[in-house]
C-alpha cells in the first residue's frame, strides 16, 4: 500500500504532467508494494482530476517498463524476482560505475561540497527514523555523481533503471526501516566515503571500484530477500 496519499496537482504542470511525475517519484522511491494494482479510479480520486490524464500517465509508466497494464485498464507494479533484481543490477553496475569513473575526471571543484553534503544528509536522515527521506537522500547522492559526468545519455539510462528498480526499493525499505539507527547503513555511508574521496582525487579507477561495490552490497541483501519472499 501507499504509506503517504497523493496530493493534489500543481497548476503550475499540466494535469497529466502533474500525475505522471508524482506518480513517477512514488515508484522510483519505492511508495508502491511489488505486484500491487493500480486503479484508475482510485488513483484519480486520489489526485482529484478525472480518469484521462491518470490513464495517460500510467500508458507513459508502462512504456518506461516501470508497470504493467492489465486488460481491463488497471495497472501492476512489477513482481520481484532473483533473476529480474540481477538483469537489472547488472545493467546498473556497467553504466552507473562507467559514468561515476566519468566524473572523477570532469567533476568541477565546486561541484564537491554539494555531493558531501548530500553524503552527509543521508547519515543524518539514516538516524532519523524517515527510510524515505533516507532513500530520496541517497538518490541525490548518487545523481549529483551521474550528473557530473557530463553525459545526458548515460543519465537519462541510470533513471529509467532506478524506475524499474522501485519494487526492490520498496523492499529495501520494508526492511530497514525497523532497523534505523542499529547501524545496517554503515557498509554503504563507507562507499560513499570512499568515492567521494576518489573523486576528489580525480580517481576513476578507485570511484568506480566503490559504487560497483554500494550497489551489488544492496544487489545480495535484496537477493537474499527476494528468496525468504518466494519461500
Amino acid at each position: 500500500m501507499l504509506d503517504e496519499p497523493l496530493g493534489p496537482v500543481s497548476s503550475r504542470v499540466t494535469i497529466g504532467d502533474g500525475v505522471y511525475f508524482q506518480l513517477r517519484n512514488a515508484l522510483i522511491t519505492g511508495r508502491f508494494d511489488p505486484g500491487q494494482v493500480l486503479t484508475i479510479s482510485a488513483l484519480a480520486k486520489s489526485f482529484q482530476t478525472s480518469h484521462m490524464p491518470v490513464r495517460e500517465a500510467l500508458r507513459r509508466l508502462a512504456a518506461e517498463n516501470a508497470l504493467e497494464i492489465a486488460s481491463n485498464g488497471s495497472a501492476c507494479v512489477p513482481k520481484v524476482s532473483v533473476e529480474r533484481l540481477d538483469d537489472i543490477c547488472r545493467a546498473r553496475v556497467a553504466l552507473e560505475g562507467l559514468a561515476t569513473e566519468i566524473a572523477a575526471g570532469t567533476i568541477r571543484p565546486e561541484e564537491i561540497p554539494a555531493v558531501e553534503a548530500f553524503m552527509a544528509e543521508h547519515e543524518a536522515t539514516s538516524a532519523g527514523g524517515n527510510v524515505y527521506d533516507m532513500l530520496l537522500k541517497n538518490r541525490d547522492f548518487h545523481f549529483a555523481i551521474y550528473r557530473a559526468s557530463r553525459s545526458e545519455v548515460l543519465v537519462q539510462l541510470i533513471d529509467s533503471l532506478w524506475l524499474r528498480y522501485g519494487p526492490y526499493m520498496r523492499m529495501l525499505s520494508s526492511h530497514i526501516a525497523p532497523r534505523l539507527g542499529t547501524g545496517l547503513h554503515e557498509p554503504f555511508a563507507n562507499h560513499h566515503h570512499a568515492i567521494v574521496d576518489a573523486l576528489r582525487r580525480r580517481d576513476g579507477a578507485a570511484a568506480r571500484e566503490h559504487m560497483v561495490a554500494d550497489i551489488t552490497g544492496t544487489q545480495m541483501l535484496l537477493r537474499e530477500l527476494c528468496q525468504a519472499e518466494a519461500i
